[in-house]
Order: C-alpha cells, then structure tokens, then sequence
C-alpha cells in the first residue's frame, strides 16, 4: 500500500516539492521509506498528486509523477455533533468519523459531560484532534479534511446559523431513522455524552427543530452510538 501524506500548502502545480520537516520525519524516520519509493500527497482542497521519494542527505522531496482528480467524499453532508468524551474516546470518535466520511465534527460541551475543557486546554485539544482526522484522511484515502470545529455548548450550538436538518439521539421516544425522509441539504447528527443529554437538553433540541431519532432497544455508549449512527445514515442516502 502506498503511503499517503498530506501537505500542508497548496501544491505546487510543477517542480520539485520539498517536503516539511514532520512530513519528511514520519517518511524516513516512522514509515521508513526509502529513496524511489512511491508516494501520494493531498492538500486537502481535492485531488491527489503521485509521486516518489527523493532523499538528499537530510533533506526528503517529492518528485512529481502524476496528478488525479479524485474525489471521495459522500454524497450526503454530514456534520458529527458530539458531546464530549473522556479519556481516548474523543480520538477515537473524530478517527472514526474521518474514515466513516463526516463532512465536519463539533465538539460539544454538554451538561453531564464528564470531560470539561476550556480555555488554553481546549485550544489544544482541538489542535490535537483535527491532527487526528489528517491522519485518519492519510489512511482512508480521503482528500479533503474535514473541519474539526472549536468546542461550543448546547445553546449556542443551537442558536448558530441555521444548518439543514438536525437529528439527536435518544434512548426513548426516537424515531428510526429508515423512516425519516432523505434530507435536501447538510445533516446534523447530535450525540449526548457518558451520562446521557438531560431533560432541558432535551427539551432544548425538540425547541430548536431537531427530531429525536433512536437506535433499537439496546442503549448505546456514546463512542458507539454516534459511529453506528453514522455508518446507518451513509448506508441509507451515502456512498455504502
């Protein structure tokens, strides 16, 4: 399989590209690729560039090879609204998400998260997570990276610029999602954390326009109901 990385400029449209020092670091050091070997480089806006590796001395290029219009995003746009989790749950969520084809992921401070950030750790946290969808892009074979939002309450998450359509699990009273009809434009899937949205939350959503949708009989942990969420919504107006 050959190695994908992305690149955090604009592609040049000719030449030789020399690569970043982390990039050429994770090439040699990580990956241990060696002078010749191939590669792939995105930068996110689209499309991908083949290439190879070029070593001289300590420095690594990439000697263009051929350009490819790919895309491999879903057809349905779809926004990951998800409360925070604690310990690696949150890597593990955005990394899923990524390779599940989310169109973007918000971060979501909820009343009985058991994970609270603010300030300087949540810039850093955010930081660290949209570092976890380039990876999971890298892997996947995604060419465009989808957006990791700031961490934003309930309320103003709910009171922002109108979206397309808005789902928020629930364990009771959600209607199933085969029922609803194909939305027309983004979707908005909401997921409560650990400890489960609480009334107000609730009664916030339904206020704001979003449909409570549910997942069967069985209550879900909230790294796995969203993911499933996800996979059952591309699989009904997606790309699987």
């Amino acid at each position: 399989m050959i190695s994908r990385f992305f690149f955090p400029c604009p592609l040049p449209d000719s030449g030789e590209i020399e690569l970043p020092d982390a990039l050429a670091h994770h090439a040699l050091r990580v990956l241990r690729l060696r002078d010749g070997d191939p590669l792939v480089l995105f930068d996110g806006r689209g499309g991908e560039l083949a290439a190879r590796l070029q070593v001289r001395g300590r420095d690594a290029l990439a000697v263009r090879d051929e350009y490819h219009a790919l895309e491999r995003e879903s057809p349905l746009s779809l926004v990951l609204v998800q409360a925070l989790a604690s310990g690696e749950k949150m890597d593990w969520i955005v990394q899923k998400a990524v390779e599940l084809g989310t169109s973007a992921l918000v971060p979501l401070q909820a009343e009985r998260c058991v994970l609270k950030l603010s300030g300087e750790r949540a810039h850093k946290r955010v930081a660290h997570w949209r570092q976890v969808a380039i990876s999971a892009c890298e892997q996947s074979g995604r060419n465009r990276v989808p957006e990791i939002e700031p961490i934003t309450g309930l309320r103003e998450y709910l009171a922002s610029a109108a979206v397309g359509s808005r789902l928020v699990l629930t364990p009771v009273e959600g209607r199933r999602l085969a029922s609803l009809a194909r939305p027309d434009a983004a979707l908005h899937l909401l997921v409560g954390p650990e400890g489960g949205w609480s009334d107000e939350e609730l009664a916030m959503c339904r206020a704001a326009g979003c449909v409570p949708v549910g997942l069967g009989p069985r209550v879900l942990r909230t790294e796995t109901a969203g993911l499933a969420a996800v996979a059952a919504l591309q699989a009904l107006w997606g790309d699987f």
